[in-house]
């Protein structure tokens, strides 16, 4: 075993990677309806390749961690500001009562098995998985006026506290999240997620990839006049039961200019353009349908345009079509409307938000002219703005290192919370500014997946070699007071949201459980069981209130064990 603890030493990265291949190849058996994912997967295999004896640099951690929170919160930043206000007032009771539960756990068990307050707050960093707690316990011990000798070995205990818990504080949040919540609320995540994703479109269809409709709804039919003939142009496409163009014209084998009083002749061939109901609904008023005819092609394009105008914006479509000329509108069909990527129905009181976009139908000079009065054209590219990115993680971590301190309770996010109110302000900005900031969802999906497998495998190769050689020194006292601490808080927290707080999509009450526990490898589950951004939002808030929260546990630890 010599030369793996070697390699492995010299080559730190490939216990990583191996963790990383091996934790997903794991994660995919199920046994029964249990499954342990790839997340979990990752972290006990890491456990089981730190026995060899691995050192591997803790920047790798905050390197992945800060990825995988940035890109979270700037998927959900457009969605979770839209729902701060009184729809939030359940996630923060919810981060209040795990924190509570949280405390009274760890004290009472303090007490009762004789805990000294460095174990203690130990336990609760590790049980609750919230790494700030060692530094905040640590800097609560150095103030309580001990001898120096004392001082340390009380410090020490929360480092051995904490390595001790930490694996199983990770893995209990996963079994109670994905697995117990799910069982309690009778409906799988992934159900309630699609349900949840299908009210939020409000009967909008969504095709996947490589689907299209076999009756599009926008057509192009060729006709030859006979009863249209004596009309105008402009009569004709009035007559439609919804609105078509008539984009080409040719006579006597020539192609003539179309205006709105050209009038038509019989033997004429037109191209109209429009939605199948008014094309259809007028091909009695034209003449017979032609399979095609020569130069009668024209190129149409779609494009998405992002919704600047202050003259359509917070306005309801009903309102834009009243104060819009109908030559405007001319050769230019919605496809549809998307908020924060999402499509929306489209009725006459829909309201226009900003940072909605837009899809353009019609000829390239139409939708070019139509963008420049809506807004910008967003042109679609596989290209991440690292300049943009590259700012608010920056922004992030430097938020993260701001401490505020109440008397002698220090208060600070620590690089994780910043990175994801960072991805929240970011992400929300550029919903509101479409042009700059991209990022493809591959990208996002690599920085989410990669960043938390990766930070929960680096924690394993740090933790444990240290918790398993600890658990077998002192017992298994420390590790049930982990269990604990882990599972206790959770459960309460879990029947409050239920019974109390009355949540009933599963999906969205096992965001806001992961997100109140500062869980990050059960949100990743529940994330990955969920199969859409559902679950984000409830997560941001209630994490964001966690990392708070959990962070003041280590001072009252101390204070009261």
């Amino acid at each position: 075993m010599s030369w793996v603890h070697s390699v492995l030493n010299q080559s730190p990265e490939i216990a990583l990677f191996l963790s990383l291949a091996l934790g997903y190849w794991i994660g995919k058996f199920q046994f029964g309806k249990f499954q342990l994912g790839g997340v979990a997967g990752s972290l006990l295999v890491a456990v089981v390749i730190s026995q060899v004896g691995v050192s591997i640099d803790n920047g790798i951690k905050s390197v992945l961690f800060a990825l995988f929170i940035y890109a979270v919160g700037f998927e959900s930043g457009p969605q979770f500001f839209r729902s701060l206000g009184r729809r939030s007032i359940r996630e923060i009771v919810m981060a209040a009562v795990l924190a509570l539960s949280g405390l009274a756990t760890v004290v009472v068990l303090a007490r009762l098995m004789g805990l000294d307050k460095g174990l203690a707050a130990g336990i609760a960093a590790g049980g609750l998985t919230q790494s700030a707690i060692i530094g905040t316990a640590s800097a609560a011990i150095g103030k309580l006026g001990l001898a120096a000798e004392e001082v340390q070995r009380l410090q020490g205990n929360v480092a051995v506290g904490y390595a001790v818990t930490y694996i199983f504080g990770s893995f209990g949040a996963i079994i109670i999240c994905v697995n117990v919540l799910p069982w309690l609320m009778g409906r799988t995540i992934r159900d309630d997620a699609i349900k949840a994703e299908t009210e939020l479109l409000a009967g909008a269809r969504i095709y996947g990839a490589g689907e299209h409709a076999a009756a599009p709804d926008l057509v192009g039919r060729i006709f030859r006049i006979e009863a249209g003939a004596g009309k105008t142009v402009a009569d004709l496409e009035g007559r439609a039961l919804s609105p078509v163009s008539i984009e080409r014209v040719k006579r006597g084998g020539a192609l003539i200019a179309v205006q709105p009083s050209l009038q038509l002749t019989a033997g004429d061939i037109v191209l109209v353009i429009g939605r199948r109901v008014g094309v259809v609904g007028l091909a009695p008023e034209l003449g017979p349908e032609l399979q095609s005819s020569e130069g009668m092609d024209v190129i149409v394009v779609t494009r998405d345009v992002a919704i600047t105008n202050p003259d359509f914006v917070r306005k309801t479509v009903a309102e834009i079509n009243a104060a819009t000329a109908g030559q405007l509108r001319h050769g230019i069909y919605v496809i549809e409307v998307k908020r924060a990527g999402k499509p929306i129905v489209l009725k006459g009181d829909t309201m226009i938000e900003p940072g909605d976009v837009v899809t353009l139908y019609g000829t390239s000079d139409d939708v070019q002219r139509m963008a420049r009065i809506v807004g910008s054209i967003i042109l679609p590219s596989d290209k991440t703005d690292f300049v943009f990115h590259g700012c608010g993680l920056v922004v992030g971590l430097l938020i993260g290192l701001l401490v505020i301190r109440i008397g002698s309770i220090p208060l600070t996010l620590g690089s994780g919370g910043g990175a994801l109110l960072s991805g929240l302000a970011f992400g929300w900005y550029r919903s509101r500014n479409l042009t700059i900031g991209n990022m493809p969802t591959p990208a996002s999906t690599l920085l989410r997946d990669l960043g938390l497998a990766g930070f929960v495998a680096v924690v394993g190769l740090q933790s444990g070699l240290q918790a398993v050689s600890t658990v077998m020194q002192s017992g298994v006292s420390i590790f049930i007071a982990g269990v604990i601490v882990t599972i206790l808080p959770l459960i309460i927290t879990m029947l409050v949201g239920r019974y109390i707080l009355r949540y009933d999509n599963t999906a969205i009450f096992a965001g806001a459980l992961s997100g109140s526990r500062s869980a990050n490898p059960a949100f990743g589950e529940v994330l990955d069981k969920a199969g859409n951004s559902i679950p984000t939002t409830p997560f941001a808030i209630t994490y964001a209130l966690a990392n708070v929260f959990l962070t003041l546990l280590g001072p009252l630890v101390v204070a009261f064990a």
